[in-house]
């Protein structure tokens, strides 16, 4: 069983539109990196994010903030908490497992230009939606972190080691 099978089945089952980023893709993507939580772009639609919500609430997930979680599948709540109260993701955990996802809601790479350029990766039985390193690159340039930073030199690497393979 891998981090977070759980969730990754759900969202094959009530077919979620999302893209995995963040430490665990570039997990998948080759390099070896210490990461806990789980970042996804998803498909920003209402009725995508109900998805999401839903299964995140029913495999035991609660949010931090004293807030509705459902108000991010609506539209116009969305648009607040993103542009008045400077959103950039939206946080589930799971205290008793000590596992984190976060829903990307601003980032420099869409969902759409992320999905059409997804790699397929193959884990176990499932095939997971990741990332491409190019994305992922533009996804981590300019954030300022050290871990970042590093990030950005593996996938450089992985795709160099890519190219040569």
């Amino acid at each position: 069983m891998i981090l977070y099978e759980e969730i990754f089945r759900e969202f094959r089952k009530q077919k979620v539109k999302y893209v995995i980023v963040g430490g665990i893709a570039i997990n998948l993507l080759g390099s070896l990196r210490s990461t806990a939580d789980m970042d996804i772009l998803v498909e920003m639609s209402n009725h995508n994010l109900k998805k999401v919500v839903s299964i995140l609430k029913k495999k035991g997930y609660r949010i931090k903030q004293p807030v509705d979680p459902m108000g991010i599948a609506d539209e116009k709540t969305r648009y607040d908490w993103i542009h008045n109260k400077h959103m950039k993701a939206f946080n589930f955990y799971k205290e008793d497992e000590l596992k984190e996802v976060d829903i990307i809601v601003k980032s420099p790479v869409s969902f759409k230009k992320a999905r059409n350029t997804i790699l397929r990766v193959r884990v176990s039985d499932m095939v997971l939606p990741v990332i491409s390193i190019d994305n992922l690159i533009a996804m981590k340039r300019g954030t300022g972190r050290v871990i970042d930073k590093l990030d950005i030199e593996q996938l450089k690497k992985i795709k160099k080691l890519k190219r040569a393979g």
